[in-house]
């Protein structure tokens, strides 16, 4: 199994169980410290002007800027408690939307507030150095005129959003706070076409090694990959109800113009759910296909040995009776008894060899 893909199942447990006893809305960072330490990037824009900062403290991000610009406050680490406590304190936020942005292994979900949405999300990258699945939360506040986001790692996910932000390509510069949602949601959902193919690749390579030399590397390979394909399934499917919510929910904060672009979204997580349910099925038909090649190897060796066998079953009974040693015996005493013995027997072994031959049992 690659490394980093074997304790994923048991660590989701094991991390859940720290808050096990602790009243609803404690903060507690549950998940892997992914990042040392914490980077806060303040964005405000509009049609007409871009800024961007980084900010050593989230209170150099306040006030927010009123409409008709947008705010938009990324935060790269969530494991301090304390800039999380400060930000629900500052945005006045509900204490249990806190703990799930603290608690990094949620299923992604939607959350109306009435004056501002959380929306939880799974961003995957592809290893190829590892050939596994990474995935990290992103945790999402969605208001009227801002969006502040969380991710665990210090990467920069949204790079290519950043740069449309700056050279004013599209239409983000042009909409509001929820079309810069949506344009997170779809980089986050374009990365899972990004992944499919770096699976895709892997699951080629791997049919070839099926039909060309099976060894059991490739039946953990074909484990390994079954793995991932849960977690793929776990943060789209999940994902997909997070989206057809946000379209056809009636939330002041999501305007008929981003609407349409939240159905094309929809419509590209379908498309995703689609292809990994094929893979899903490609291993499940490639696994069947790794048992039956075993068993045909075997089946081959087997035969082979039942051939090997079958031409001496009668050589030994001929040696075996020649050699009872029996005194009256009227072969002992034969000058020509041991090469006629010899060459009977050689004889009976490729008679059956062409008859075997014959009925192509070899």
């Amino acid at each position: 199994m690659k490394k980093g893909a074997r304790p994923r199942l048991s660590r989701l447990v094991r991390d859940a169980s720290k808050k096990a006893g602790l009243p609803p809305g404690t903060l507690v960072h549950v998940g892997e410290k992914k990042t040392e330490h914490v980077a806060i990037t303040r964005i405000a824009y509009d049609e007409t002007r871009y800024e961007c900062r980084e900010a050593a403290t989230i209170g150099e991000c306040f006030p927010l800027e009123g409409p008709p610009a947008v705010t938009w406050i990324h935060v790269r680490g969530v494991h301090e408690i304390a800039l999380i406590e400060e930000i629900g304190r500052l945005l006045d936020l509900h204490p249990l939307l806190l703990e799930d942005i603290a608690h990094t292994g949620q299923r992604p979900k939607m959350e109306d507030y009435g004056d501002y949405l959380f929306v939880t999300s799974r961003m995957l990258t592809y290893q190829e150095a590892g050939e596994h699945v990474q995935a990290e939360q992103i945790s999402t506040i969605i208001g009227s005129h801002f969006v502040v986001s969380f991710q665990e790692q210090d990467a920069d996910a949204f790079a290519s959003l950043r740069e449309r932000l700056q050279n004013s390509k599209g239409k983000v510069r042009k909409m509001g706070a929820d079309y810069l949602a949506y344009a997170m949601m779809d980089t986050i959902v374009d990365g899972y076409f990004v992944v499919l193919e770096g699976l895709g690749e892997r699951i080629e390579e791997l049919e070839a090694e099926l039909i060309s030399s099976p060894s059991p590397a490739t039946l953990q390979s074909l484990h390994t990959l079954k793995r991932e394909m849960i977690l793929l399934r776990k943060s789209i499917w999940p994902l997909r109800e997070v989206i057809a919510a946000m379209e056809r929910g009636e939330s002041a904060l999501v305007g008929d113009a981003t609407q349409v672009y939240l159905r094309d979204l929809y419509d590209h997580t379908v498309r995703v759910m689609d292809t990994v349910e094929t893979f899903r099925d490609l291993l499940s038909g490639m696994l069947d296909m790794y048992l039956s090649s075993i068993s045909n190897r075997m089946n081959e060796v087997i035969k082979v040995l039942t051939v090997i066998t079958t031409i001496f079953i009668p050589m030994s009974f001929i040696a075996g009776v020649y050699g009872m040693n029996f005194k009256y015996m009227p072969e002992l005493e034969w000058r020509l008894g041991y090469p006629f013995a010899l060459s009977f027997m050689c004889a009976i072994g490729i008679a059956m060899l062409v008859y075997f031959a014959k009925k192509r049992w070899l």
